[in-house]
């Protein structure tokens, strides 16, 4: 009878999956919460203590930490002198484990966890017993991840039993977790700091000495930025935002098409209200906010209809069936959305060529965010940039009116709108709005009357008259401001900050101009 070792911490679909074992003559162990899981069912379970004879002990850092448990994993099963030694020392041999760790990364991801606690959600026996198994990948199939556990069911089935490449495959992806796991508890302990005779989660001052990356390959990419360049696509064990998006209807994803969904992301995250994102090359050529996901996505085109034309489209709002119908009557070449109502699949499914993907943006909007870039021989690290300055509705304390005119109510609105949109245009960068949809953007010039002129150039007639506009960093001259004014702006916000601010300012109230400092500057490289 073929022996199955089951611990597990992550308990998804671990009943139908012992049951399935069961069924196909497997002989059943287990720890703890698992073994007590699996009895509830009605299945028959043998304890590890009757495996090791000794009881689980220390609170359960002690129990599988054992011969007898390493012993049936390690054993070569082509090689007679092991299975002797097995035979000799009462080793049953083990043909399975499904295991998966402690949750460190979830007790880690709470602040409030106390450090002693956290040390207590390092596995030590889980991660032996993976690296055994996977070892002899050969002799054991080795499971960390309840997403395989019907595809290992199906091999069991398979006529010659499970293939030596799906083996290998299972080892492999045993080998990244435990690497993952061991990742995530060296990164954590890197920000912990000693002092008063305590250990201090968090509080380490700056960056740590080192930082490991533990990440796993989603899958090959069409091609990178350009088609004679092949790339990949790697997400952490996390799997938040695009990490764990799914790819519904269209062709693959290519890099350039990540990285504009990235760019969508980052924009209608920053709205509560329903809101969309036109991107072309990194950049926004249209942004807007609505009631409905509709209303946003309409304006957000509108913007820029020229541009709007084979876009990636982000919303932060689930596609519906009114939406889709707006979606299919663009060219557009991929659109991201937390999630797509059933109603609505069909209608994108019109465009067969379209990429539909869907991510959970929830999740995303409490994720810590720290920027990683290459650069040639070195990484760059940095704090992911947030606009703080702008959680809450204008005017607020952050801000300085800096001119003899109070922007008005509505212009408030629209400064915040815009203020927000310009932290996700490349620098350098100017751009006009109305309360709730972009008008022009002048996008990564290198000067602010570059900015401004290509915004001009983007707006038509009268397009820009009584608009707003934002600077992403201020003005080193009045002549950025003059351009502003003739563009038809009536207010403008910038972080302030320039030896030539009296300067800027007096120009700002020649022209009747309200402006707003925020005192931060958002530069996007």
């Amino acid at each position: 009878m073929p022996r199955a070792l089951l611990s597990v911490s992550d308990k998804s679909g671990l009943v139908a999956f012992a049951r399935g074992l069961a069924d196909r003559g497997f002989e059943l162990v287990s720890t703890g919460g698992t073994a007590r899981a699996l009895e509830s069912a009605g299945l028959i379970v043998i304890n590890i203590s009757e495996v090791t004879g000794f009881p689980e002990m220390m609170d359960g850092r002690v129990k599988t930490l054992h011969p007898k448990v390493h012993g049936g994993l390690l054993a070569r099963r082509d090689h007679p002198a092991d299975l002797e030694a097995a035979s000799s020392y009462g080793i049953t041999l083990i043909d399975l484990i499904a295991v998966n760790l402690y949750p460190f990364v979830k007790a880690a991801e709470n602040s409030a966890t106390p450090f002693p606690a956290l040390i207590e959600e390092i596995d030590i026996g889980g991660p032996s017993m993976v690296r055994a198994a996977a070892k002899n990948f050969e002799g054991v199939l080795v499971v960390v991840s309840p997403a395989d556990y019907d595809t290992v069911l199906a091999q069991l089935d398979r006529a010659g039993g499970p293939s030596r490449e799906f083996r290998f495959e299972l080892a492999r992806k045993a080998f990244a977790h435990t690497g993952a796991y061991d990742t995530a508890i060296a990164s954590e302990l890197d920000a912990v700091r000693f002092a008063d005779d305590a250990f201090v989660r968090g509080s380490m001052k700056g960056y740590p000495a080192s930082i490991t990356l533990g990440l796993r390959k989603r899958g090959e990419l069409r091609y990178g930025e350009n088609p004679h360049q092949a790339a990949a696509w790697y997400s952490d064990e996390s799997q938040v935002g695009l990490g764990g998006a799914e790819l519904l209807q269209g062709k693959e994803l290519s890099y350039t098409n990540l990285l504009d969904l990235d760019a969508a992301l980052r924009i209608v995250l920053e709205f509560n209200e329903p809101a969309a994102a036109f991107i072309k090359h990194t950049n926004p050529c249209g942004a807007a906010i609505g009631s409905r996901a509709t209303d946003a996505y309409v304006r957000a085109r509108e913007a820029d209809p020229l541009s709007a034309f084979g876009a990636v489209v982000g919303l932060n709002r689930p596609i519906d069936l009114e939406t889709a119908k707006a979606i299919v009557s663009t060219k557009i070449d991929c659109v991201i959305a937390p999630s797509v109502d059933e109603d609505a699949r069909t209608t994108l499914s019109t465009k067969s060529q379209m990429r539909v993907v869907i991510a959970d943006v929830e999740q995303l909007e409490h994720v810590k965010t720290r920027d990683i870039r290459s650069v040639m021989g070195a990484v760059l690290v940095q704090d992911g940039d947030r606009v703080v300055e702008a959680a809450s509705p204008w005017p607020s304390n952050d801000l300085r009116v800096v001119t003899k005119r109070q922007p008005t109510t509505q212009e408030w609105t629209a400064l915040r709108f815009a203020w927000r949109l310009c932290a996700h245009v490349k620098s350098n960068t100017v751009i006009f709005t109305s309360a709730n949809r972009t008008l022009a953007i002048g996008a990564g010039q290198m000067s602010r009357v570059d900015a401004v002129n290509v915004a001009r150039m983007k707006g038509s007639g009268d397009t820009l008259k009584g608009s707003v506009a934002a600077s992403d960093a201020f003005f080193p001259f009045r002549d950025g401001l003059d351009a502003v004014a003739a563009a038809g702006a009536t207010a403008v916000v910038q972080p302030g900050g320039s030896m030539k601010d009296a300067e800027v300012i007096a120009a700002a109230d020649e022209h009747g101009l309200t402006m707003v400092f925020t005192g931060r500057r958002h530069f996007r490289h």
